[in-house]
């Protein structure tokens, strides 16, 4: 695996022309219902300080959107920079094996500053009522292949650093703000013939 290849970053620029490689499907960890109108997804790094910056801007947009709107995390751990990134995906993924994805999502990215030890893992892992061994090193062929996938899949869609995200299927360079989040796929929306 090669983690280490991009970079964290507070870039902003416009919508590109890359596409999402897959797009958004069954095998995603959703927040809303495959098959809305709109989809959002970020390739995110649960060490990364803009990644947790995007967190409650996501959250917004997902309260402001509601039923249009369907999310999707995916892991790009940048291990290189981020020493516990990489045990955090696992983490996160031997959890959503229990169907306890988003509630470790949640505690992996709650603070101001993340706190992703081993002990910080086995905590989260005992809180969200998972049992701690099966977040911890060595993890399962089925949980590393998956981070993998996600990685693999950021750098075939042109992902070089966190957050990368993408606005129905396109990549999004725009300012992280839930205003622009909102415009950015609301325009998209415009678009669309009305059924």
């Amino acid at each position: 695996m090669s983690w280490s290849r991009a970079r964290s970053s507070p870039r902003r620029s416009t919508i590109s022309t890359t596409p999402l490689d897959p797009p958004i499907g069954p095998y995603d960890h959703l927040k809303g219902v495959l098959g809305a109108p709109l989809t959002l997804v970020e390739y995110g790094d649960f060490e990364c300080p803009y990644c947790r910056a995007t967190v409650p801007v996501v959250h917004e947009v997902l309260e402001r959107l509601g039923r249009r709107v369907v999310f999707a995390f995916r892991h790009f751990p940048l291990a290189e920079l981020h020493p516990y990134a990489l045990s955090a995906a696992l983490a996160s993924e031997a959890a959503a094996l229990v169907g306890q994805f988003w509630p470790m999502y949640g505690r992996l990215m709650s603070g101001d500053e993340p706190a992703l030890t081993q002990a910080d893992l086995r905590r989260y892992a005992e809180e969200i009522g998972v049992p701690p061994e099966s977040v911890l090193w060595p993890a399962t062929q089925r949980v590393e292949d998956r981070v993998e996938a996600d990685f693999n899949s950021g750098v075939r869609s042109g992902v070089r650093g966190t957050p990368a995200l993408f606005v129905n299927g396109i990549a999004y360079r725009g300012e992280r703000t839930v205003d622009a989040l909102v415009a950015a796929l609301e325009a998209h929306d415009a678009d669309q013939p009305v059924t």
